[in-house]
Parts: structure tokens; sequence; C-alpha cells
């Protein structure tokens, strides 16, 4: 079934059949009317039906499930809990676990979020003394479950919330595992943003007749970007941290997360911007829970006003006051694009996404227009003269908000003073002198070199030289060789093979997650029983062969090196 919330019947939470607990703290709440996925989602669910949802972040499903979960639910009638919720980072397990609590509050709900990062002592403690509702991420629950803490022989629902997300992280087999621990009798609901081929298999082994549910217009897809000014920068590699600063200078954010690729880019843009003057946060997978609450309790305090992050540390974040998003790069995927700029177009509000990309990346702006049917301005980075006039209008901003306010008598008896010694011109001209001053002064800086846009058939040509018929990469030069354009290329040794179920898209995909490597710029790929062979461009071996060795791939952490010539 595909729901268009443009003509979807308006429809109370009381009509959708809510016992009264659940609609009082909903009033409570504020929540006056279900958004369309939950309108169309939560009687099936509280019908006992299976169910798959296509539904991004931030268009209310969390409460599409939580709410009949709670519907059906019997606080207290076992120790073991009757609903399990599956997602894939500690922020969303947070979150969730949050949302059931409050909607059931009067029901007395027994909610645990278990994740990764926490004293598992804690999470022993209140499994012992019974729970209603889990909500965790597969590998902490699969840990409890290992260790006879968690049973879940009495599970009546499962969901699995960002489906496509927990694949995306590796988390397929840890699914299957925990979800034959669950009787074969149990209801099954899944939400996915995207509906990849996987998930349609994991739907047909898990789920019995599901309903179907798909949002063709979603709040963070094309329909609500309108609001968005999208805007992106050409900027050649060794100069995209100054880009970004400058940037950041011009834009004068009140509120902005700037997207990286890795832990490592992230903790540098970080460090970087920290050394220019700005209040930058770094949230990746690597911060403890509690790091990375109070991250966010700065952020929504004003106390920090750019927060640098992961795709997956970010997931699920909502920032009321955010006004800019920033991508250091071009996201791998166009679908990321829209989720990580949905954030600051949520609910009607207005703001600006801002990508940084080099110059061989400007297909995958192309991508990006077609999938959300809207331009991306191509703009001249700004100049430092555009930053001294910038710095200038922002006097005058100062200057005016402070005319604008009721306090200014007290400042009287400083004015007649000075005014017995100079005129009024000169007096003014040193207090805009040392707003301007405290507002950063002069600019003193080099200008960043300029990047001429390249005709997309250039682009084009280059791109069907490097890949086969239907995109297949064929790539036999030998290691040493040049590449086009004059990017010598190495060969990295990765200690994992078809013996332990390694695949072409799991080294593709670990090098583009945790090193940051285009996926275009991986070249030949060779897998033997126990071993494989990669190629990657020369100058960024080392960055490669440093994140492949402190990750996993198909749950294991590989010997990583350069090969050795034979």
């Amino acid at each position: 079934m595909d729901v268009d919330p443009a003509t979807s019947t308006d429809t109370g939470f009381a009509e959708l059949g809510l016992r009264p607990e659940l609609l009082r703290a909903l009033a409570d709440l504020g929540y006056e009317e279900p958004t369309p996925i939950q309108r169309e989602a939560i009687a099936p669910i509280v019908a006992g039906h299976d169910l798959v949802g296509q539904a991004a972040t931030g268009t209310g499903k969390t409460a599409a499930f939580a709410l009949p979960l709670l519907q059906n639910l019997t606080p207290g009638g076992s120790d073991g809990p009757a609903a399990l919720v599956l997602v894939p980072t500690r922020e969303l397990a947070e979150q969730v676990s949050q949302a059931v609590h409050r909607y059931g509050r009067e029901l007395n709900v027994r909610v645990l979020p278990v994740y990764g990062g926490q004293p598992i002592s804690r999470q022993l403690q209140v499994l012992r003394r019974g729970v209603d509702v889990v909500v965790g991420t597969p590998g902490r629950i699969l840990d409890h479950i290992e260790r006879e803490t968690l049973r879940l022989d009495g599970v009546k629902t499962v969901v699995l919330d960002e489906a496509d997300e927990m694949l995306d992280m590796g988390f397929a087999e840890d699914i299957e595992a925990i979800l034959t621990e669950t009787p074969e009798e149990r209801q099954t609901v899944l939400f996915s943003a995207t509906m990849p081929p996987r998930i349609d298999a994991i739907a047909k082994r898990h789920l019995r007749e599901p309903m179907r549910i798909t949002m063709r217009r979603e709040p963070t897809a094309a329909d609500a970007l309108p609001s968005v000014r999208q805007s992106a920068y050409l900027v050649a590699r060794p100069h995209k941290a100054a880009a970004l600063g400058r940037v950041l200078d011009v834009e004068a954010p009140t509120a902005a997360i700037v997207f990286c690729r890795t832990r490592e880019e992230v903790e540098e843009v970080t460090e970087s911007l920290n050394g220019r003057g700005f209040r930058a946060e770094a949230l990746h997978g690597g911060l403890s829970q509690d790091q990375r609450d109070r991250v966010m309790g700065r952020l929504r305090a004003g106390s920090t006003e750019l927060l640098v992050a992961t795709d997956v540390a970010a997931r699920g974040l909502d920032v009321e006051q955010l006004t800019h998003v920033i991508n250091f790069n071009v996201p791998s995927a166009p679908e990321a694009y829209v989720h990580r700029i949905g954030r600051v177009g949520r609910a009607g509000r207005t703001g600006a996404a801002i990508t940084l990309a080099e110059p061989r990346e400007q297909r995958m702006l192309k991508a990006i227009e077609r999938l959300t049917g809207q331009r991306i301005a191509l703009e001249k980075l700004p100049t430092v003269t555009d930053l001294r006039a910038r710095r200038l209008e922002l006097v005058r901003n100062t200057v005016q908000t402070a005319m604008d306010a009721d306090d200014l008598d007290r400042f009287r008896s400083v004015l007649d003073s000075l005014t017995d010694d100079a005129d009024l011109e000169q007096i003014t001209l040193a207090c805009l002198k040392l707003i301007h001053e405290a507002n950063g002064g002069d600019v003193d800086e080099p200008e960043i070199p300029s990047v001429a846009p390249q005709r997309e058939r250039d682009v084009d040509n280059r791109a069907a030289r490097r890949n086969g018929p239907g995109g297949e990469r064929f790539d036999n030069r030998r290691p040493g060789r040049n590449r086009p354009g004059g990017d010598s290329v190495t060969r990295v040794f990765v200690g994992l093979g078809r013996r332990a179920g390694l695949r072409p898209q799991d080294l593709v995909g670990a090098i583009a997650g945790e090193a940051g490597l285009p996926a275009r710029d991986v070249g030949a790929i060779q897998i033997t029983d126990r071993f494989s062979l990669v190629e990657v461009p020369e100058a960024d071996a080392d960055r490669v062969i440093r994140a492949l060795s402190h990750s996993t791939i198909r749950g294991r952490r590989p010997t990583v090196r350069r090969d050795r010539p034979n």
C-alpha cells in the first residue's frame, strides 16, 4: 500500500482505538494528530499483522510501532520481555527507549535500553528484576543471549527499526541469530528508509504475509527540501579544511552539524575548527554514551555551535536550533545526503545545506539532484574580501540589535564624559573598531585556490574508461603502474578470504566507510581462500591500512599491510 500524505484522511489518535492511558500521555506531550505513517501503521500492528513500512527518519515511525506495542502489552505479565526492538545505534536505542517510557508511563511499563558502551552490570540488574520491552543494538542483544541473561522465548512482537542501516553496518548475521531465539508465532514489524533487495529477503524469511506501507512523499525527501537552501563549493582536497572555516565564517550558523566519513576525519576536522576559534565537538562511535550525552547537552544549551559527526553517530539526532548541515565530503549514496539535510528541514524549519566537493565528485552531485529533483547550486568559494565584508556586516548587525534594546540609558554618563574630549563620530568609530576586533578583526589569510567546474561529459568519459559494461569494475593493471591522471596505485594485503565469507562489496564498503576512500577509487580486488588483495591509490594506502587495521570485516579484525612483492 502506497500512502500519499497529501491525500490521506485526517484521523485523530482517539479514532485509532488506543487505550485511554496512551491518549492521555499523547495529549500531555502535545500530540494532536498522527503523522501519515502513524495513521496507516498503528491499526494493523494493533490487530497483530506483520508489517513492512518504508519511512524515513523524522516521519514519526517510532510512535507508529511504540504505541501498538503498548496497546497490546500487559505490563509485568512475565519476567522476560514481551517486545523486542532492534536498532542500529546506541543513540537510537536511547531515544526509542525514552519514547516508550513517555508513552507508557501510566501503564508502568518496564523498558530497558541495551547497547554497548554502557556497563553491562547495570543491564544485568534490570534484566534480573524483569522487563516488558527491550530496545537494543544487535551486538549487545546477542551478547546477552550468549550469556543466557536475556531469554526471548516470551517475546510476542519484534521490531526491526532502521533495518537498512543495520544491514549496512554488518548486523545481518546477528539479526538472523536473534530472530531464531524468538518464537515462530511472534509478530514481526520492519521499518526501513529504503527497500533494497536484501530487506525484501529478510521480510520473506521472517515475516508472515506482511502488510506493506510505503510513504511515497516523505518529509525528509524532495517534498521537504524547498525550505533548505542547497549549495556546493568545489575545493581541492588539500584546501578543504581552510574552505570549511571560510564557509562557516561567512555563514555564521547558530548551530551546525559537519558530516565526515570516518572517525579519524571527525577528529582532524574538529581540531582544525577549534584551532580557528570555533566551538566544535566531535561525535563518533568511539565515544562512550556519557560523552555523547554531554556533547549533545552542550550543543542544545548553546555552549557548542558545531557538531562534527559521522553518519552512524548522528543517526536519529534532532536538534531544534540547527540552522546548517555541512557535508565535508559528498556522501557516497544520494539517500545519505537526503537523510543528512533533512535534519535541518524538519517540521517546516528553514536552513542551509552546504557541500564541499572535490572536482571528481561532481557526478555524485548530479546523482543527488536526480534523486531529489532539485538543483544544488555550484557557488564560488568566499574570498578574503567576502569575509571582510561579512565581518563588517556582523558589526553593523550587532550595533543595530543593541540599538533596539531598552537598557541604553545607563551608558549615557559614559558617552557624556567622552564627548568632552572627542566628537561623536570619532567615539562611534572607536566603538565599531572594538566590536570588529571582538568578532575576529581584519582577515589576514591567503586566498584558497579556485577550482573550475568540469564539464559533465568529461567526467562521464573518465568514468567509462574506469568501468566496464553495467558498471562492473575490471582493472588488470599491475601495482605501481599509473592510473589515468598520473596517480600510482599500490596493493594492500587483507588477511581474510573466501573461507571467512568475504565478498568484494565487503572490502569496498569497509574501505569507503572506515578510510573515507570513495568506492570508485578502489581498484582490482583478488579474493583467495585465506587472504585478499585490493588496489588503492598510493597516496591513500597508509590511511586505508591504518583504518582497516582498527576495524572489523565480517565480524573479524584482519591483518592488513602492504602486499609484499614476489
